[in-house]
């Protein structure tokens, strides 16, 4: 059966700092699809997070590369199994040169954080209570 997948693409500064910095997370770089201008990052089954050089980059899009440290193009959202998973991804980040970005959103049933990796794009980690969303 076909599963539809998600390639989040963004653009680097310095990609020896983000392949440090996601690896920190835990995530493990899948060699198959990287080089010396991209670094391919699987999330999950469906998610994968690709880092590119600009030069990279601007094979993909004509449109000007956004400062990510000044300006937001993109809001990514992972969802978490466990209120202390959400606070470990950001715990991790956060060790492996990022920074937490907003604050902590607790409504009880749906836990949140976010944090902005070395580049500047930001990262939600949101979990919420599976009996809140089965209804």
């Amino acid at each position: 059966m076909y599963q539809q997948m998600i390639f989040v693409n963004l653009a680097t500064s310095d990609l020896d700092a983000s392949k440090k910095f996601f690896t920190g997370l835990g995530w493990e770089l899948n060699a198959q699809f990287s080089d010396d201008s991209t670094a391919s990052y699987p999330v999950s089954d469906t998610i994968v997070v690709m880092v590119h050089t600009p030069q990279k980059y601007l094979q993909f899009t004509k449109k000007e590369i956004v400062d990510s440290t000044k300006s937001s193009e993109v809001l990514i959202a992972l969802s978490a199994g466990s209120r202390e998973k959400v606070d470990e991804l950001v715990e991790k980040a956060v060790a492996a040169g990022g920074s937490v970005s907003g604050e902590t959103q607790d409504h009880g049933f749906m836990y949140g954080r976010a944090f902005d990796d070395v580049d500047g794009h930001t990262f939600e980690v949101v979990w919420m209570d599976p009996a809140a969303v089965q209804g």
